[in-house]
């Protein structure tokens, strides 16, 4: 859980915007468990711009190729220190601090020949020229057949450890699948030493027959390209989350991607200034898919500048509480009704059931679930007190309230919204005697 600078900002943050960031997420969001700061792409790139990547830029590098901090967009890296003292400034703040990395290693230091540090290798020993993001023409690939480039990587990963790095984003690794390229990345952070979550971006058509291979080398892996505040966009996540929700375990988790909430497209790569284009309803979809999913929840609105209602969402009680402590999250009911689709999911929480129900339709609609689709005790009674997640104050209508096998959650769904509720015994479950 946490902050990513790309929505807002794209390719061209800076030093202050980060640290203000830092700031709001430590007050507002920490308590509710949003822990992690991360500046995205092109952190090295002095003349990085909206809308876009700069074709051939002089990037900033030091003697051995490895990427640092563009110091008129970071002046505390200057003297050598790189990301060293603001990293150190997020700690302070108990957050986490994390960077994005390109596959590969610069096309600059190949075309200069750098060496790699502590080889009689140079980079060209250690690039792959045939390997190049279709998208992103910063860097070659590594050959991982030559010893070149592991020790490349060791010595960019060493840096990034020692400067306190707690999160790598690094891109360009799923679409192609590049598995040579995941395993190196993942023996580099072994043997930094350090404790860093591996993050692989992008996920377009990310098959699940990876995900053996991508348990044993990343903590987090996108499972869609980059998404933005579009309904279509949001709506295509129900079926991907509902493919890889059997898969998520500890230490390993689908990334449904980034959350485009609050004030975005300051100076992103795509859009203009602008608050969130998905409705307060769609907002809440967003949220509770990606929590019931237990996908990893990375904001990336501009929260100093972003309306209170948004910091009200994120710092919902419920949100961090159910992505940590439910589990079995799962897709149980999907019904085409008229101009939309009823969509249901649940987890659990000891005795306790969450719920939530989806409508994907233009219009509201009341919906009937019976209770014995959701909470699995057909045949037992008992009395069942609900609770509504987003809006404490109201509670969800039961029908009847004790358990029968008629019982249902009755609800009225807001158009493209969502009902998310708790359901949980008021007292032991016990055996129906009628049906028993």
């Amino acid at each position: 859980m946490g902050w990513n600078s790309w929505d807002s900002y794209g390719t061209t943050v800076t030093e202050d915007e980060v640290l203000a960031n830092a700031a709001v997420l430590a007050e507002r969001l920490l308590p509710t468990g949003w822990d992690t700061v991360v500046v995205d792409i092109d952190w090295y790139d002095p003349a990085a711009r909206s809308h876009g990547y700069n074709d051939g830029s002089t990037l900033v590098l030091d003697a051995y190729g490895r990427q640092l901090p563009a110091e008129n967009r970071f002046p505390s890296a200057a003297g050598g220190r790189g990301f060293g003292p603001l990293a150190d400034q997020v700690h302070a703040l108990g957050l986490r601090f994390g960077v994005h990395m390109m596959r590969g290693i610069p096309r600059i230091a190949v075309e200069q020949g750098l060496p790699v540090e502590g080889t009689t290798w140079t980079a060209r020993d250690a690039a792959d020229t045939t390997s190049v993001c279709p998208w992103n023409d910063d860097n070659y690939g590594l050959d991982h057949g030559h010893p070149a480039a592991q020790a490349y990587l060791d010595g960019l990963v060493a840096q990034l450890a020692g400067w306190g790095v707690d999160f790598l984003k690094v891109d360009d690794m799923l679409a192609p699948y590049h598995p040579d390229a995941v395993e190196a990345w993942a023996l580099a952070i072994e043997r930094s030493g350090r404790d860093i979550v591996l993050s692989l971006s992008p996920g377009t058509h990310l098959s699940t027959a990876h995900v053996e291979h991508l348990r044993e080398h990343a903590q987090m892996w996108r499972v869609c390209d980059d998404l933005w505040d579009r309904w279509e966009d949001v709506h295509a996540q129900f079926a991907r989350l509902a493919r890889w929700a059997p898969f998520q375990r500890p230490g390993g988790w689908a990334d449904a991607d980034m959350l485009p909430l609050g004030r975005i497209g300051l100076r992103a790569e795509r859009g203009d200034p602008r608050h969130s284009l998905l409705t307060p309803e769609e907002q809440r979809t967003i949220l509770t898919l990606w929590v019931m999913a237990r996908s990893p929840l990375m904001v990336g609105g501009d929260l100093p500048t972003s309306d209170p209602a948004t910091l009200d969402l994120l710092a919902n009680p419920a949100v961090g509480h159910v992505l940590q402590n439910g589990t079995d999250g799962r897709e149980v009911v999907r019904e085409p009704l008229d101009d939309g689709e009823l969509i249901v999911w649940t987890a659990v929480e000891g005795a306790t059931t969450y719920v939530a129900v989806f409508w994907t339709g233009a219009t509201p609609r009341t919906v009937s679930v019976p209770l014995a689709s959701l909470v699995g005790h057909a045949g037992a009674t008992g009395s069942w007190t609900t609770r509504d997640l987003w809006d404490p104050r109201t509670t969800p209508d039961l029908h009847p309230t004790p358990w029968e096998p008629e019982g249902a959650l009755v609800l009225e769904v807001p158009s493209h919204g969502v009902r998310w509720v708790s359901c949980q015994p008021a007292e032991p479950i016990r055996p129906n005697q009628e049906t028993a």
